[in-house]
């Protein structure tokens, strides 16, 4: 990866956020410290409501960073919005300083954090017109091509957070999208997975589930000439839908208009289901795509996962990491394909 990291200074800047390094595992955490809070502030109503006297933040955008993207409609008005994070995971800056302590590896988490808000303050991306959910893959594409040739840029993460319970903090919908220095290790085991199978196979293992399962058809939701959204066969959550292109593309910032508009179909009618089929429960999905590091991943194809929550983690799937879900795939599809 193309990291160059600034020697230790003697005086830290405390604002900064920071990556640091599990010594074991080599995962990434963040200590986000825009956001910092106070051990106080940890004990809280956890299963509070949305607020309805709060002011939307979102309404007005006088109040926020400038857009540095924004799409108008015909009377005036915009449609949608991207604005920095006015409270950043990841402080804007061009390179990490070393802030490693003992034995320990650390850095500081220097990156871009933006909002992309859409005009409805009320409706899900679920409920969005088809051209309104076109212009947020629109605004996904146009925000990625702009920030993954800039320095210390080596992962480009968009994701997109519906309901309290899935993270959301406000309640007007909005994606966000995280340019990172490091790539996330979820997306290196499934791009070493990629690889290893076409070792074993000479096949392209996203290749081999997208034909087969336009094929069998029993784990489809929706079908288009270009995408397959599916419930995989080993379900991680119930109801999990993957978004897959048909064609062999590890760079989503290589999607073409045709595939842009397909894409948004897509993801429009499996986010659809989800929201009829299961009353509108809150859900995470984002974007996996190729790290945009210089290097290549021929085996690798990007898509969107799309996680409903519909259980909490238990001590069994908190120390295995093998997660219980309560409900066949197969019979999540159907289920799910009934509401289209």
């Amino acid at each position: 990866m193309k990291i160059e990291i600034e020697k230790p200074k003697k005086t830290a800047v405390s604002s900064e956020s920071e990556l640091r390094q599990d010594i074991v595992t080599g995962d990434w955490v963040v200590i986000a410290t825009a956001r910092a809070k106070v051990p106080v502030d940890f004990v809280a109503d956890r299963r509070a409501e949305d607020n309805p006297d709060v002011a939307d933040p979102f309404a007005d955008l006088s109040g926020q960073e400038e857009p540095v993207l924004m799409y108008m409609k015909d009377d005036g008005d915009w449609s949608l919005a991207v604005i920095p994070n006015k409270f950043p995971a990841f402080t804007r800056g061009r390179t990490p300083r070393d802030i490693s302590e003992g034995p320990y590896f650390a850095m500081s988490g220097v990156g871009y954090h933006e909002v992309i808000i859409t005009r409805d303050p009320k409706r899900s991306i679920a409920e969005l017109e088809p051209w309104q959910v076109a212009e947020v893959m629109d605004a996904y594409h146009e925000r990625y091509l702009a920030l993954m040739n800039k320095k210390n840029v080596n992962y480009i993460q968009i994701m997109h957070n519906h309901g309290r319970e899935a993270g959301s903090s406000i309640s007007h919908p909005h994606s966000q999208l995280m340019a990172i220095p490091v790539v996330s290790p979820y997306l290196e085991l499934e791009l070493r997975g990629a690889e290893l199978y076409y070792k074993n196979n000479r096949e392209n293992v996203y290749g081999i589930i997208a034909e087969y399962e336009s094929e069998q058809k029993t784990r489809i939701v929706f079908e288009n000439d270009h995408f397959i959204a599916f419930c995989p066969f080993a379900s991680r959550t119930a109801f999990e839908v993957w978004v897959l292109p048909k064609s062999s593309n590890p760079y989503f910032e290589r999607i073409t208009d045709d595939e842009k508009l397909a894409l948004a179909e897509a993801m429009r009618m499996a986010l659809s289901a989800i929201h009829k089929g299961l009353g509108d429960p809150a859900y995470n999905f984002y974007l996996h795509t190729a790290p945009c590091d210089g290097k290549d991943y021929p085996h690798y194809r990007w898509h969107f996962e799309i996680l409903p929550k519909t259980s909490t983690w238990g001590g069994f799937e908190l120390s295995t990491g093998i997660e219980v879900s309560t409900i066949q795939p197969e019979k999540a599809a159907e289920h799910l394909r009934s509401q289209l």
